[in-house]
């Protein structure tokens, strides 16, 4: 007995129903791979902090991704499971996102005992470079850049709002804006004490507190792209060229794509080399 043109029909729609799920889980595959064959290179932990411009299916409507506190759940994860002399590499691609999340991640990395690198192929903007920050080393394409981490209060910059109270004088401004110019002092003051301590290891103290102003002050616009050079002026440890392998890893994340977990790392922990060739 044949197929009928119906049957046909739906074999055909589920076959196109299931294609992109199969397409899905070979990306996911050919990525732990490519993940795990930096790490073997690098003899590092390699974690991806990479956020996308993804579309949703059914209206094609953009959806913008941000670091948020899922982000620094899974990081912290990833970062428990890793041994104290294990280095860290972190990749980063991101527009920012939530202050909390970002100092989280930041403060984990610090704490880390071992090397960690933080590697941004194309940006790392506000509350990703708040996380370089923590960074022993950090390595960009020569034409990434990262960003102000000034903070921002809803769509307007803090550091814009403690200026017009002191351009018109607290006399002339409304009770609302006065709570929101203490605000934004108070939110200034403390992503640049944040920042300064990130900064305080890796320089002088007075040159990590210039830096940290010259950061969080809101002198920039809030998406002013400060480049590899300009980094290395401030006194950041900032070095470029990137391995293909990181290029072809970007690829691995397609924009628009399926959804898919921003933070991606293999979840197990590592064994020490020496445990590990005693056991052998």
């Amino acid at each position: 007995m044949g197929i009928t043109p119906f049957e046909i029909f739906w074999i055909l729609l589920i076959l196109t129903a299931l294609l992109p799920v199969v397409r899905q889980r070979q990306i996911h595959k050919a990525r732990i791979k490519l993940i795990r064959k930096i790490e073997k290179a690098r003899g590092s932990r390699l974690i991806t902090l990479i956020h996308r411009q993804e579309l949703i299916s059914l209206f094609g409507i953009p959806l913008t991704r941000f670091i948020n506190v899922e982000d620094s759940e899974q990081v912290l994860r990833a970062i428990r499971l890793t041994p104290p002399n294990l280095p860290i590499d972190l990749v980063v691609h991101t527009p920012g996102g939530l202050v909390l999340a970002a100092e989280q991640i930041a403060r984990a990395l610090l704490r880390h005992p071992a090397k960690v690198t933080v590697m941004v192929p194309h940006f790392a903007m506000s509350g990703g470079t708040l996380i370089a920050l923590a960074a022993d080393e950090i390595i960009m394409d020569e034409n990434a850049v990262l960003g102000p981490i000034d903070p921002q209060l809803g769509q307007l910059p803090a550091a814009s709002i403690v200026e017009a109270v002191r351009i018109k004088g607290k006399e002339r401004v409304s009770d609302r804006t006065l709570f929101m110019a203490d605000i934004s002092s108070k939110a200034l003051r403390q992503v640049e004490d944040f920042a300064y301590h990130l900064l305080a290891r890796k320089m002088e103290a007075s040159t990590a507190r210039e830096v940290a102003y010259t950061l969080a002050s809101g002198q920039w616009t809030h998406d002013y792209p400060i480049t590899a050079e300009k980094l290395q002026a401030l006194g950041l440890p900032v070095t470029t060229g990137l391995s293909r392998d990181v290029y072809r890893l970007m690829e691995m994340y397609p924009q628009p794509g399926q959804r898919r977990p921003s933070v991606q790392f293999i979840p197990v922990p590592y064994e020490d080399e020496e445990e590990e060739r005693r056991r052998k």
